[in-house]
């Protein structure tokens, strides 16, 4: 008896030593992912194409590796319209990030980004009617005090988001937020129809923002190198959602947002290496701010 709870004991270490690996590896690929995206930029290859183009990469190996999912019983049951916000939420989420980091200073971007639980909060009150604890209001002011601060100026009052990239990492972070609680409502789909539908909906949100900008005239100007990277992308956007969604199935909600939070930690290295980038000390302490009230929702989860 003693050997078989030894044995239990050991193969769930194991699996908690995969699960953390997991969400640390995801987290710092998720820091370094914008690299690539600016570098497709200078070739003229704009965001959104490459989104597009990446994503439906990630879609057609999905649609190979999860095919025995593919029943129309499966999709088409309990709540099918979830799937469906569940893709256009995620959709916007990814292509919005992307946009940010190309567009905008990347720590800045990250920060706004990770405002995502106060949205959570708001989102589970509101679609899961969950009651909103002491740790909550405390979340609410942190998050609300850090973007107050960062986006802050010398003179006196708020200022709304200056520039394109602030509001595309406070977008992401918001319906990032709302496709993980859609994600918490929809208890019928399993995950990998959740990722198909993730991957589908960054796709279609991807192609159409093109078609809104005219992009997709450029795709005829891709030069073979630029091809063979963003396929490289496409490949790894599969394996970091398989690995994330991994983590997040087997690690608890409030050790992994505290995981996650080592993807600020790598791209404010790889952005001091990569980039002039330089954030201010109204940053740093809104910044600080926000990274708190995400610690102080991990251990709302407990309660």
């Amino acid at each position: 008896m003693a050997s078989v709870l030894l044995t239990i004991q050991n193969k769930q270490n194991r699996q908690n030593v995969f699960s953390v690996t997991a969400l640390l590896a995801g987290a710092a690929i998720w820091g370094l992912l914008w690299y690539p995206y600016r570098v497709l930029e200078q070739a003229e290859i704009s965001g959104s194409i490459a989104t597009a183009i990446t994503y439906f990469i990630a879609l057609l190996l999905g649609l190979a590796a999860f095919r025995n999912n593919l029943r129309g019983t499966q999709i088409f049951g309990g709540e099918p319209q979830l799937l469906l916000w569940i893709g256009l939420c995620a959709g916007w989420t990814n292509l919005a990030y992307v946009l940010g980091v190309v567009h905008g200073e990347v720590m800045r971007v990250l920060l706004l980004f990770y405002l995502a639980p106060l949205w959570t909060i708001l989102f589970a009150r509101l679609l899961l009617n969950e009651k909103l604890s002491l740790h909550g209001y405390l979340v609410i002011a942190l998050s609300l005090a850090g973007a107050v601060t960062m986006l802050g100026r010398a003179e006196p009052g708020f200022s709304l988001p200056s520039s394109y990239g602030d509001w595309m990492g406070l977008s992401a972070g918001f319906m990032f937020a709302l496709s993980n609680v859609l994600s918490r409502k929809d208890q019928y789909h399993n995950i990998q129809l959740k990722s198909l539908a993730v991957w589908m909906g960054v796709t279609l949100i991807g192609v159409i923002y093109s078609l809104f900008l005219h992009d997709l005239s450029l795709l005829g100007n891709i030069s073979g190198d630029s091809y063979m990277l963003l396929l490289g992308l496409g490949i790894v956007v599969f394996g970091l959602s398989v690995m994330v969604q991994y983590g997040l199935t087997h690690v608890p909600a409030n050790q992994a947002i505290v995981i996650m939070l080592f993807e600020l930690v790598v791209a404010a290295g790889a952005a001091y290496l990569l980039t002039d980038e330089a954030m201010t000390s109204r940053e740093w302490i809104g910044g600080a701010m926000i990274v708190s009230a995400s610690l102080f929702s991990a251990k709302m989860n407990r309660e």
